[in-house]
């Protein structure tokens, strides 16, 4: 029987020392993040900054920046090399600070290593990065107090994990009211069957512990997060015929999603809202999601628990929220979970696997190519 523990000490040595660089990884997860809207500067540039020994190793499969970042405090779970860690550093300024946790000595060991030099390109007179070696799951355990983080990210490593909603859980603990969750991972078109689980390479490339999708709307909610909003996706590309022939009927897609700590008894009524316009790099629209697109000075009727998301959030300045007549009715009143299907925007963005094969990336070329193509890829 493959314990906890177990699996943690195979995914250790599996990212510790097997992969070497994200194209060693057996999927198209590192290479393909599609965005219904376009990436900010901001966050191009700042990825743009960042160390290259630290992108080589990095093995996320999403971009989680999301807007209004400027000193915010955040944690990012399964920091890994610390490429998202250094961007945010980058984007949270002087007056935010970034925490990175990873369970994995060796990337911790070589994401600090990088510190002095991030910190001399961004200018900053000291740094605003700490990296800590722990476990997501228990987080108090690692030092991280509860209700003390504006933002929890992560990139593609829940998949990793085999609990769940621990992870999620601890997430919640220690994030502020009207904080957000912010993460990209792998998601399967069902639920994963307990063999495949029970195999190391599988396990390894996210697929043997990848959530089935709906399955995370049920536990985001029994947690107490608001229910999940889906701002990006793309379908993963399984490199390996022997994987793929492992994984049967089961497809796999790469979803970022935002959840947040609602107040305890928000006021769920059906409201209008209004854009100001006032978010940096977003003067005439702001995309909240992938079904949310709020333009400036266009009020716009939106169900209870957005209106109590943007009332709690750090994006309460940037809105105008005024309650509806009671006769008016929001058209999101009843949840609709369709368009928190990560496979059905990915249709609809494109597949990561037509983009692939028009650059020609394929298991025989060499790492260098494969990174430089990535690179075009994601930016």
């Amino acid at each position: 029987m493959t314990t906890a523990g177990d699996v943690r000490e195979n995914v250790k040595a599996y990212y510790g020392s097997r992969l070497q660089a994200s194209g060693d990884l057996q999927t198209s997860a590192a290479s393909c993040s599609l965005s219904c809207c376009p990436v900010p500067k901001s966050v191009t540039d700042a990825l743009s900054l960042v160390h290259p020994e630290v992108t080589k190793r990095f093995f996320g499969c999403g971009l989680p920046f999301p807007a209004k970042l400027q000193g915010c405090r955040v944690l990012d779970l399964g920091s890994g090399s610390g490429r998202d860690c250094y961007a945010y550093s980058k984007l949270v300024g002087m007056s935010g600070h970034v925490t990175g946790i990873d369970m994995t000595e060796e990337l911790i060991t070589e994401s600090r290593q990088y510190i002095g030099y991030h910190q001399e390109k961004f200018g900053y007179k000291e740094p605003n990065v700490t990296f800590v070696q722990g476990y997501m799951e228990n987080l108090s355990e690692a030092g991280i107090q509860s209700e003390s983080m504006d933002i929890v990210l992560s990139n593609c490593v829940i998949c990793l994990c085999p609990d769940k909603r621990a992870v999620l859980q601890q997430a919640y603990n220690v994030l502020k009211g009207g904080g957000e969750l912010y993460f990209s991972d792998m998601y399967a078109s069902k639920v994963v069957p307990d063999h495949m689980k029970k195999d190391t390479v599988l396990w390894g490339e996210g697929m043997g512990g990848a959530l089935f999708w709906q399955d995370l709307i049920e536990l985001a909610l029994s947690i107490g997060f608001s229910t999940p909003h889906l701002v990006s996706a793309s379908h993963i590309v399984v490199f390996n015929s022997e994987l793929k022939e492992k994984a049967g009927d089961i497809s796999y897609a790469s979803g970022t999603y935002r959840l947040f700590k609602l107040p305890k008894n928000p006021v769920m009524s059906d409201t209008t809202v209004t854009y100001k316009g006032t978010v940096a790099e977003f003067p005439d629209q702001l995309d909240f999601d992938s079904s949310h697109c709020f333009k400036r000075d266009v009020a716009v009727a939106v169900n209870g628990e957005m209106a109590s998301i943007l009332q709690s959030s750090r994006f309460s300045p940037d809105f105008k929220i005024q309650m509806l007549d009671k006769h008016v009715s929001s058209s999101e009143s009843t949840p609709q979970y369709n368009h928190l299907n990560p496979f059905l925007l990915a249709d609809k963005l494109g597949s990561c696997e037509k983009m692939l094969q028009n650059k020609q990336i394929k298991r025989q070329i060499n790492p260098e190519e494969r990174l430089r193509t990535t690179a075009k890829l994601k930016l």
